[in-house]
């Protein structure tokens, strides 16, 4: 991995920690919460492919968990939102072999935010329901919010992305 590659890795790490942690809203029912941090792990993954959205939203979102007081969830958050990042990154990526933040690319990152947001909201579902222990009642009662969360990343990071994409190198897909 190259210098700048590295660095960047690191700034949306803390970039995505920054973003989950700044607005919490508490799931009482599982003890969970809804955050912005989706659109920071998307906007990795379409600007800088599978592996930064993999370590971004993964190690961001577990680093906030960690840092919030939400530890029980940290090891699922990292899987989950790694994931997460790594499917958004894979799937817009070979849609459009290369960074999606074109103009052209917006069909192909809706695609991948939908299916890498389907994975973070089941991820959490079985987290939470049958790993934790919670029970398919209070797990499902989260599920409204990651669609939330889902959709509220997706309408902030694709335009974000696009007015980004003018600060990333030509590059092809991995």
């Amino acid at each position: 991995m190259k210098t700048r590659d590295l660095t960047v890795t690191a700034l949306l790490i803390a970039l995505t920690t920054v973003a989950t942690m700044v607005v919490r809203i508490p799931v009482p029912a599982t003890q969970g919460y809804i955050n912005l941090g989706d659109s920071l792990v998307y906007i990795a993954a379409l600007l800088f492919g599978p592996l930064t959205g993999l370590i971004a939203g993964g190690v961001g979102s577990a680093l906030a968990d960690l840092l919030g007081g939400y530890t029980q969830f940290a090891p699922y958050t990292l899987v989950i939102k790694g994931l997460e990042g790594l499917l958004v990154g894979l799937v817009a990526w070979r849609l459009t072999r290369g960074p999606t933040a074109t103009a052209g690319g917006v069909a192909a990152a809706v695609l991948a935010i939908l299916i890498g947001g389907a994975v973070m909201v089941g991820g959490y579902f079985v987290a939470e329901a049958f790993i934790m222990g919670l029970g398919t009642s209070a797990a499902g009662a989260e599920v409204p919010g990651n669609i939330f969360q889902v959709a509220g990343g997706l309408v902030v990071a694709i335009p974000a992305a696009l007015l980004l994409r003018g600060l990333v190198p030509s590059r092809r897909a991995p």
